[in-house]
């Protein structure tokens, strides 16, 4: 397998970029690819001992940044490490294209460039969960490439979120759950009504409405909703997490007592730290395009480029495109039924 990884994407590269696709190669024997401005990447190699056959540099002179017009710098930085990386996936140059650059560019670049899968009308973002407490976190669909939505875009997110879940993290007949005010099969509006009918004969392991609520405590492993709905939920937790960690820390060391018993639960504290660690959990798939991408968090530590390339190759491995396309039908034909 070639891995393509965008070497100037996010706020942290190449430097972090490059020690993790050192640290990655160690565990696999899978090519790595860094795209980007060659002179710089290679510096940042010249830091580690590294199989060179194994990781490789192609050069690209342009950066599309965060800043940047999604759809124009996708359309005119035709020399940027993003457009060149998606590129060689849709040429066969590489399998797989990994990028902690601006997600609305990877968004318009993966379509520009690779294009939708026949029959699915919106890629969407799907973004691991973790659920405290215990080693099964969830899959959330959509977690912010579709503002607003139509009934066939959530029934889409049902079924490659179930696919990606069963192939790539390994999770048997994964429960299905759709996002609402109330679990009552006649809560929500139209849209989720008619979700919820069509769900409901789908022929996935659909459990019902979930409140957001319990999402946290596991409720499902596929948790569906437009992207507006989803992005709130996933900014919402981080907050949260991330305040929480700070009231607990200013609380433990607020005098010598305190710190005591901080020191006594230090491991505990930590092994709550790593479960709640979005760079233990790898990157965003981009579901619905013609090849495998995946979205890595913008401030992206080595960590986490580590995880996300190892957790990432069994998106390939287990032709999770190829699933998705022959799902399809399946959809059609329901949607089909229900009209």
């Amino acid at each position: 397998m070639k891995i393509i990884l965008d070497g100037m994407g996010g706020d942290n590269a190449p430097a972090e970029i490059v020690k993790g696709a050192v640290a990655a190669s160690r565990e696999i024997s899978h090519k790595i690819v860094i795209v980007g401005r060659e002179e710089q990447i290679a510096a940042e190699l010249s830091k580690y001992k590294y199989d060179d056959s194994q990781i490789t540099i192609v050069n690209a002179e342009e950066v599309i940044e965060m800043e940047d017009s999604p759809v124009k710098a996708v359309r005119a930085k035709k020399d940027s490490s993003m457009v060149k990386g998606l590129r060689m996936v849709k040429s066969g140059e590489g399998d797989l294209f990994i990028s902690a650059g601006s997600t609305g560019a990877l968004l318009a670049g993966s379509l520009f460039n690779i294009g939708r899968i026949r029959g699915i009308d919106r890629p969407a973002i799907a973004s691991i969960y973790p659920i405290l407490g215990h080693n099964r976190p969830s899959l959330l669909v959509d977690a912010g490439a579709n503002a607003e939505c139509k009934l066939n875009n959530l029934i889409e997110f049902a079924y490659m979120g179930s696919i990606y879940m069963e192939k790539v993290v390994g999770r048997k007949s994964p429960t299905v759950g759709l996002v609402n005010i109330g679990t009552e099969e006649g809560k929500g509006n139209l849209l989720y009504k008619s979700a919820y009918a069509v769900l409901k004969k789908s022929g996935l392991n659909f459990v019902g409405n979930v409140e957001a609520r319990d999402v946290p405590k596991g409720a499902c492993d596929v948790i569906v909703c437009d992207g507006f709905t989803g992005n709130v939920i996933l900014k919402l937790t981080e907050g949260l997490a991330w305040n929480i960690f700070k009231m607990v820390k200013n609380k433990m060391t607020d005098g010598v007592r305190a710190k005591i018993g901080a020191a006594l639960l230090l491991t505990k504290i930590k092994e709550i730290r790593k479960e709640t660690d979005y760079s233990e959990y790898g990157g965003a798939p981009i579901l619905g395009v013609k090849g495998p991408v995946v979205k890595m968090h913008g401030s992206s530590s080595a960590n986490a480029v580590k995880n996300t390339i190892l957790k990432a190759i069994p998106y390939v491995e287990e032709n999770v495109v190829s699933m998705i396309q022959e799902s399809v039908y399946n959809i059609e034909e329901i949607l089909a039924s229900d009209e």
